[in-house]
Protein backbone atom coordinates (compact mmCIF):
# COMPACT_ATOMS: atom_id res chain seq x y z
CA UNK A 1 0.00 0.00 0.00
CA UNK A 2 1.30 3.37 -0.84
CA UNK A 3 1.11 5.66 2.23
CA UNK A 4 -0.40 8.94 1.99
CA UNK A 5 1.77 11.94 1.07
CA UNK A 6 2.30 13.86 4.77
CA UNK A 7 0.16 17.46 4.97
CA UNK A 8 2.43 20.02 4.88
CA UNK A 9 2.69 21.71 8.37
CA UNK A 10 1.28 25.20 9.07
CA UNK A 11 3.79 27.62 8.76
CA UNK A 12 3.96 29.90 11.71
CA UNK A 13 3.08 33.51 11.63
CA UNK A 14 5.59 35.91 10.59
CA UNK A 15 6.57 38.51 13.51
CA UNK A 16 4.60 40.95 13.87
CA UNK A 17 6.61 44.38 12.33
CA UNK A 18 6.51 47.27 14.50
CA UNK A 19 6.17 50.43 13.19
CA UNK A 20 8.92 52.99 14.09
CA UNK A 21 8.37 55.77 16.82
CA UNK A 22 8.94 58.44 14.10
CA UNK A 23 9.48 58.81 10.36
CA UNK A 24 10.89 61.66 8.80
CA UNK A 25 11.07 62.54 5.23
CA UNK A 26 12.86 65.79 3.72
CA UNK A 27 11.83 68.22 6.81
CA UNK A 28 12.01 71.45 6.28
CA UNK A 29 11.43 74.50 8.07
CA UNK A 30 11.74 78.13 7.02
CA UNK A 31 10.95 81.08 8.94
CA UNK A 32 10.65 84.63 8.28
CA UNK A 33 10.89 87.54 10.31
CA UNK A 34 10.01 91.11 10.10
CA UNK A 35 11.82 94.27 11.14
CA UNK A 36 10.01 97.72 11.21
CA UNK A 37 6.65 96.39 9.52
CA UNK A 38 9.04 94.72 6.55
CA UNK A 39 9.34 91.49 5.88
CA UNK A 40 12.51 89.77 5.88
CA UNK A 41 14.43 87.41 3.84
CA UNK A 42 13.26 83.63 4.99
CA UNK A 43 15.99 81.87 7.35
CA UNK A 44 16.25 78.16 6.52
CA UNK A 45 16.47 76.41 10.33
CA UNK A 46 15.80 73.15 8.72
CA UNK A 47 17.33 71.37 5.43
CA UNK A 48 15.50 68.58 4.08
CA UNK A 49 16.24 66.43 7.18
CA UNK A 50 15.16 62.63 7.06
CA UNK A 51 15.14 60.02 10.31
CA UNK A 52 13.58 56.87 11.39
CA UNK A 53 13.75 55.94 15.05
CA UNK A 54 12.47 52.50 16.15
CA UNK A 55 10.14 52.29 18.68
CA UNK A 56 12.25 51.82 22.08
CA UNK A 57 15.21 53.58 21.09
CA UNK A 58 17.17 56.39 23.11
CA UNK A 59 18.61 58.76 21.00
CA UNK A 60 20.45 61.99 21.67
CA UNK A 61 20.11 65.12 19.44
CA UNK A 62 23.72 66.55 20.04
CA UNK A 63 24.88 69.96 18.55
CA UNK A 64 25.64 73.31 19.18
CA UNK A 65 23.88 76.42 19.43
CA UNK A 66 21.89 77.22 16.32
CA UNK A 67 22.82 73.51 14.59
CA UNK A 68 18.88 72.89 14.80
CA UNK A 69 18.64 70.74 17.31
CA UNK A 70 15.73 72.21 19.19
CA UNK A 71 14.08 73.05 15.90
CA UNK A 72 14.07 69.88 15.05
CA UNK A 73 12.78 68.71 18.23
CA UNK A 74 9.79 70.93 17.99
CA UNK A 75 8.85 69.82 14.68
CA UNK A 76 9.13 66.21 15.97
CA UNK A 77 6.99 66.28 19.07
CA UNK A 78 4.25 68.51 17.04
CA UNK A 79 5.10 72.03 18.52
CA UNK A 80 6.22 73.82 15.28
CA UNK A 81 4.89 72.29 11.78
CA UNK A 82 7.39 71.77 9.33
CA UNK A 83 7.54 73.98 6.02
CA UNK A 84 7.80 70.58 3.86
CA UNK A 85 8.62 67.19 4.07
CA UNK A 86 6.42 64.38 5.77
CA UNK A 87 6.36 63.23 9.37
CA UNK A 88 4.61 60.38 11.23
CA UNK A 89 4.97 60.13 14.80
CA UNK A 90 3.96 57.00 16.92
CA UNK A 91 1.44 56.38 14.37
CA UNK A 92 -0.33 59.51 13.52
CA UNK A 93 0.56 61.42 10.54
CA UNK A 94 1.47 65.15 11.31
CA UNK A 95 2.16 66.10 7.99
CA UNK A 96 -0.36 69.44 7.03
CA UNK A 97 -2.04 69.07 10.53
CA UNK A 98 -2.81 72.51 11.92
CA UNK A 99 -1.40 73.99 15.25
CA UNK A 100 -5.18 72.78 16.96
CA UNK A 101 -4.76 69.04 14.94
CA UNK A 102 -0.93 69.10 16.28
CA UNK A 103 -2.41 69.49 19.85
CA UNK A 104 -5.17 67.13 19.30
CA UNK A 105 -2.13 64.44 17.99
CA UNK A 106 0.13 65.40 20.75
CA UNK A 107 -2.16 64.10 23.21
CA UNK A 108 -1.31 61.00 25.14
CA UNK A 109 1.23 60.17 22.51
CA UNK A 110 4.57 62.49 23.56
CA UNK A 111 5.77 64.21 26.85
CA UNK A 112 8.09 66.62 27.16
CA UNK A 113 10.50 67.57 29.36
CA UNK A 114 11.85 70.93 29.67
CA UNK A 115 15.00 73.13 30.92
CA UNK A 116 13.16 75.52 32.44
CA UNK A 117 10.48 72.74 33.97
CA UNK A 118 7.61 75.07 32.85
CA UNK A 119 5.51 73.83 35.81
CA UNK A 120 1.92 75.56 36.39
CA UNK A 121 3.09 77.93 39.39
CA UNK A 122 -0.71 78.35 40.81
CA UNK A 123 -0.62 74.58 40.77
CA UNK A 124 0.02 71.90 43.62
CA UNK A 125 2.71 68.97 42.32
CA UNK A 126 -0.13 66.67 42.11
CA UNK A 127 -2.01 68.99 40.36
CA UNK A 128 0.64 69.73 37.98
CA UNK A 129 0.85 66.00 37.48
CA UNK A 130 -3.52 65.24 37.55
CA UNK A 131 -3.44 68.41 34.66
CA UNK A 132 -1.89 65.98 32.24
CA UNK A 133 -3.75 62.78 33.10
CA UNK A 134 -7.01 64.71 32.63
CA UNK A 135 -5.92 66.16 29.34
CA UNK A 136 -4.86 62.33 28.10
CA UNK A 137 -8.64 61.62 29.44
CA UNK A 138 -6.92 58.84 32.12
CA UNK A 139 -9.67 58.31 34.76
CA UNK A 140 -8.50 58.40 38.42
CA UNK A 141 -6.13 61.34 37.51
CA UNK A 142 -5.69 61.92 41.66
CA UNK A 143 -4.28 58.60 42.90
CA UNK A 144 -2.42 58.51 39.55
CA UNK A 145 -0.96 61.39 39.79
CA UNK A 146 0.02 60.06 43.66
CA UNK A 147 1.68 57.11 42.65
CA UNK A 148 3.75 59.13 39.62
CA UNK A 149 5.23 61.22 41.80
CA UNK A 150 5.60 58.87 44.51
CA UNK A 151 7.98 56.51 41.94
CA UNK A 152 10.17 60.11 41.63
CA UNK A 153 10.92 60.21 44.92
CA UNK A 154 8.53 63.22 46.10
CA UNK A 155 5.48 61.27 48.09
CA UNK A 156 6.01 63.88 50.52
CA UNK A 157 5.86 66.83 48.44
CA UNK A 158 2.43 66.29 46.92
CA UNK A 159 0.94 69.65 48.02
CA UNK A 160 3.60 71.64 47.68
CA UNK A 161 3.86 74.63 45.02
CA UNK A 162 6.75 75.16 42.44
CA UNK A 163 8.05 77.73 44.71
CA UNK A 164 8.15 75.97 47.26
CA UNK A 165 10.55 73.22 45.52
CA UNK A 166 13.85 73.04 44.64
CA UNK A 167 15.36 72.85 40.91
CA UNK A 168 15.18 69.18 40.98
CA UNK A 169 12.18 68.53 42.80
CA UNK A 170 10.84 70.70 40.20
CA UNK A 171 12.35 68.75 37.71
CA UNK A 172 11.36 65.70 38.91
CA UNK A 173 7.46 66.77 39.06
CA UNK A 174 8.32 67.62 35.39
CA UNK A 175 9.10 64.18 34.81
CA UNK A 176 6.74 62.22 36.39
CA UNK A 177 3.71 64.59 34.71
CA UNK A 178 5.27 64.32 31.36
CA UNK A 179 5.47 59.96 31.87
CA UNK A 180 2.12 59.90 33.41
CA UNK A 181 0.36 59.53 30.59
CA UNK A 182 2.52 56.91 29.38
CA UNK A 183 3.55 58.48 26.02
CA UNK A 184 5.28 56.38 23.53
CA UNK A 185 7.62 59.26 23.15
CA UNK A 186 9.86 61.33 25.47
CA UNK A 187 11.36 64.20 24.51
CA UNK A 188 14.03 66.00 27.02
CA UNK A 189 15.60 69.41 26.10
CA UNK A 190 18.36 70.26 28.28
CA UNK A 191 16.97 68.49 31.03
CA UNK A 192 20.25 69.09 33.21
CA UNK A 193 20.76 72.35 31.79
CA UNK A 194 19.31 74.60 35.29
CA UNK A 195 20.69 72.03 37.49
CA UNK A 196 23.75 71.55 39.51
CA UNK A 197 25.74 68.52 38.47
CA UNK A 198 24.65 66.73 41.42
CA UNK A 199 21.47 67.24 41.14
CA UNK A 200 21.59 66.58 37.38
CA UNK A 201 23.52 63.52 37.60
CA UNK A 202 20.41 62.23 40.13
CA UNK A 203 17.64 63.53 37.48
CA UNK A 204 19.55 61.76 34.20
CA UNK A 205 19.51 58.63 37.03
CA UNK A 206 16.01 59.01 37.26
CA UNK A 207 14.99 59.73 33.73
CA UNK A 208 16.52 56.97 31.92
CA UNK A 209 15.48 54.72 34.61
CA UNK A 210 11.82 55.62 34.06
CA UNK A 211 12.23 55.29 30.40
CA UNK A 212 13.26 51.76 30.86
CA UNK A 213 10.79 51.18 32.80
CA UNK A 214 7.77 52.45 30.95
CA UNK A 215 9.63 51.67 27.38
CA UNK A 216 9.29 54.78 25.63
CA UNK A 217 11.07 56.11 23.10
CA UNK A 218 13.72 58.86 25.01
CA UNK A 219 14.67 61.35 22.66
CA UNK A 220 17.31 63.85 24.65
CA UNK A 221 18.29 67.15 22.85
CA UNK A 222 21.73 68.40 24.32
CA UNK A 223 25.23 69.82 23.68
CA UNK A 224 26.79 67.54 26.15
CA UNK A 225 28.78 64.89 24.80
CA UNK A 226 28.94 63.02 28.12
CA UNK A 227 25.06 63.10 28.52
CA UNK A 228 24.77 62.18 24.71
CA UNK A 229 27.01 59.20 25.11
CA UNK A 230 24.07 57.51 27.67
CA UNK A 231 21.98 56.96 24.71
CA UNK A 232 21.78 54.29 22.12
CA UNK A 233 22.47 56.78 19.44
CA UNK A 234 23.61 60.11 18.72
CA UNK A 235 22.39 61.94 15.59
CA UNK A 236 25.19 65.32 15.38
CA UNK A 237 23.59 68.10 13.35
CA UNK A 238 25.29 71.38 12.12
CA UNK A 239 23.42 73.95 10.55
CA UNK A 240 20.21 72.61 10.23
CA UNK A 241 21.40 69.17 8.73
CA UNK A 242 22.37 66.13 9.95
CA UNK A 243 25.97 65.95 10.05
CA UNK A 244 26.45 62.26 11.36
CA UNK A 245 24.21 59.23 12.64
CA UNK A 246 25.85 57.13 15.04
CA UNK A 247 24.36 54.00 16.47
CA UNK A 248 25.91 52.65 20.01
CA UNK A 249 23.70 49.88 20.14
CA UNK A 250 25.38 46.35 21.23
CA UNK A 251 28.54 45.84 18.68
CA UNK A 252 31.69 44.03 18.98
CA UNK A 253 35.13 46.03 18.87
CA UNK A 254 38.00 47.11 21.07
CA UNK A 255 38.77 49.88 22.98
CA UNK A 256 42.22 51.27 24.19
CA UNK A 257 42.51 54.13 26.44
CA UNK A 258 44.29 55.02 30.28
CA UNK A 259 44.50 53.10 32.68
CA UNK A 260 45.85 53.71 36.45
CA UNK A 261 47.18 50.87 37.51
CA UNK A 262 50.61 50.65 39.23
CA UNK A 263 52.08 48.14 37.08
CA UNK A 264 51.17 45.81 34.20
CA UNK A 265 48.07 44.79 33.81
CA UNK A 266 45.32 43.71 31.19
CA UNK A 267 41.55 44.76 31.25
CA UNK A 268 38.97 43.39 29.71
CA UNK A 269 35.57 44.69 30.28
CA UNK A 270 32.65 45.79 27.72
CA UNK A 271 32.40 49.03 25.45
CA UNK A 272 29.55 50.70 23.19
CA UNK A 273 31.94 51.50 20.25
CA UNK A 274 35.65 51.53 19.21
CA UNK A 275 37.10 54.12 20.45
CA UNK A 276 40.58 55.36 21.23
CA UNK A 277 41.15 56.75 24.54
CA UNK A 278 37.73 55.77 26.57
CA UNK A 279 35.89 52.88 26.65
CA UNK A 280 33.21 52.12 28.91
CA UNK A 281 32.36 49.00 31.58
CA UNK A 282 34.06 47.43 34.50
CA UNK A 283 37.58 46.40 34.41
CA UNK A 284 38.90 44.24 36.34
CA UNK A 285 43.36 44.84 36.00
CA UNK A 286 45.46 41.96 36.92
CA UNK A 287 48.83 43.43 37.69
CA UNK A 288 51.98 42.73 39.34
CA UNK A 289 55.07 45.06 39.78
CA UNK A 290 55.63 48.49 41.41
CA UNK A 291 56.33 50.23 38.52
CA UNK A 292 54.37 53.33 38.10
CA UNK A 293 52.95 55.38 35.03
CA UNK A 294 50.22 55.11 32.24
CA UNK A 295 49.90 51.64 30.40
CA UNK A 296 47.34 50.88 28.17
CA UNK A 297 44.20 48.88 29.23
CA UNK A 298 42.32 46.84 26.36
CA UNK A 299 38.64 46.11 26.43
CA UNK A 300 36.13 43.87 24.53
CA UNK A 301 32.85 45.80 23.43
CA UNK A 302 30.31 43.46 23.96
CA UNK A 303 27.15 45.79 24.91
CA UNK A 304 26.08 49.32 25.54
CA UNK A 305 27.01 51.03 28.59
CA UNK A 306 26.23 54.57 29.54
CA UNK A 307 28.92 55.44 31.92
CA UNK A 308 32.47 56.07 30.46
CA UNK A 309 35.67 53.26 31.10
CA UNK A 310 36.55 53.58 34.76
CA UNK A 311 39.13 51.08 35.73
CA UNK A 312 38.93 50.00 39.68
CA UNK A 313 42.21 50.03 42.00
CA UNK A 314 44.71 47.22 40.73
CA UNK A 315 44.65 44.38 42.93
CA UNK A 316 47.35 43.90 45.36
CA UNK A 317 50.15 41.99 44.37
CA UNK A 318 53.69 41.77 46.71
CA UNK A 319 56.41 44.00 45.78
CA UNK A 320 58.90 42.68 43.32
CA UNK A 321 61.96 43.96 42.09
CA UNK A 322 62.04 45.39 38.64
CA UNK A 323 64.28 43.58 36.34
Amino acid sequence: MTASPKAPAPHSPAPAIQAPAIQALALTLTLGSSAGGEATAAVSILRGLSLTIPTGQTVALLGPSGSGKSSLMAVLAGLERATSGQLTVAGADFTGLSEDALARARRGRIGVVLQAFHLLPTMTAQENVEAALDLAGIPDAPARATQELSEVGLAHRLHHYPAQLSGGEQQRVAIARALAPRPAIIFADEPTGNLDTTTGAEILELLFARQQLTGATLIVITHDESLARRCQRIIRLADGAIASDTLTTPTTGTATGPDTGTGPSTSTGSVTDTNTGAGTGAVTPKGTGTATGTDTATATATGPLPKPLTSPPPTTAPPTTAP
